[in-house]
């Protein structure tokens, strides 16, 4: 019997072993390609091309990043992102908001049917030319409210939100609360929202993500004045127009220098904030999201 106990002991510390060096290496692969940009943001393009900036930066230089915020589109593009990803983010949580919690009330009269009108949406749509006829008939070319409206709300993020309401807020204080004489907006503001502080943080970041990264919607919808940060990077990225108004005047050698180094410190601008605001709410995500997407 003892051997069994020790057998089964060393077979539980292989497999961690095995678990922790194979999600080690998953992290170093993910990991590895960010940390090749930013070391390569801080290095001599020539250097890189020659491969020696595999782990640490050659010719230290930031003249990239003093070029990045020296450029007046890609900081106006860097402003305009922050400004939709706050505001995208608050709509965002206020229509997944008040459209879960309804949905999580088992007293809402036609519930079942309203959460399958919702979730059809989720597999059909008009399409690309539909919903950009709709902004242009309804006034919203050129203004940034297309990139919010158009898209409604998200129901994937409602079912999770839905799901947490349902199995992780007590029905007892929903009713305590209303015996107490709280109506069902006070309910809400003062009970639910309290509550749901960890799968909050999980929409917050779903949507912080998805409004920083989008350019998409911003390419059909704005105009260049407007433009994110994302699709002005992509400019410069791929436009050699773009990249010449940067580096007029200069030698041909000289200008792919600063072109280079402008791309890669360009992205770990883009990837900055995301990554500096993720661990400030990881531990609510993790819990919200863990909750929120399963049921029971």
């Amino acid at each position: 019997m003892k051997k069994d106990k020790k057998s089964v002991g060393l077979s539980d510390r292989a497999s961690d072993i095995v678990l922790v060096v194979l999600c080690t290496v998953i992290m170093l692969i993910i990991a590895y390609p960010l940390y090749y940009v930013l070391v390569a943001s801080v290095s001599d393009p020539y250097d890189v091309y020659a491969g020696k900036t595999f782990l640490l930066p050659s010719q230290f230089t930031v003249e990239g990043y003093v070029r990045v915020f020296q450029n007046s589109d890609l900081l106006r593009g860097f402003f305009n992102s922050v400004l939709y990803t706050v505001v995208g983010t608050i709509y965002s949580l206020v229509t997944v908001y008040i459209t879960a919690y309804p949905l999580s009330r088992k007293d809402l009269p036609g519930r079942k049917w309203i959460s399958i009108f919702f979730i059809i949406t989720m597999y059909f749509g008009g399409g690309l030319i539909p919903t950009y006829l709709v902004a242009k008939n309804t006034g919203l070319l050129g203004n940034m409210w297309a990139l919010f409206l158009p898209g409604g709300v998200g129901m994937g993020n409602v079912i999770i939100v839905r799901n947490f309401f349902e199995n992780n807020v007590p029905h007892e204080l929903v009713e305590a609360a209303q015996i107490d004489g709280a109506d069902d907006f006070t309910v809400f503001l003062r009970v639910i929202v309290p509550l749901s502080r960890s799968i909050m943080a999980v929409i917050v970041v779903f949507s912080m993500v998805a409004f920083w990264n989008d350019w998409f919607t911003a390419l059909i919808y704005l105009n260049e004045a407007q433009y994110p940060f994302p699709l002005v990077m992509r400019g410069i990225v791929i436009s050699t127009e773009a990249l010449s108004k940067m580096t007029s005047g200069m030698s041909y050698a000289e200008a792919n220098r600063i072109g280079e180094l402008v791309k890669y410190a360009s992205m770990i601008v883009a990837a900055a904030p995301m990554l500096a605001i993720y661990p400030f709410v990881q531990k609510y995500f993790e819990q919200g999201f863990m909750s929120g997407a399963v049921k029971g």
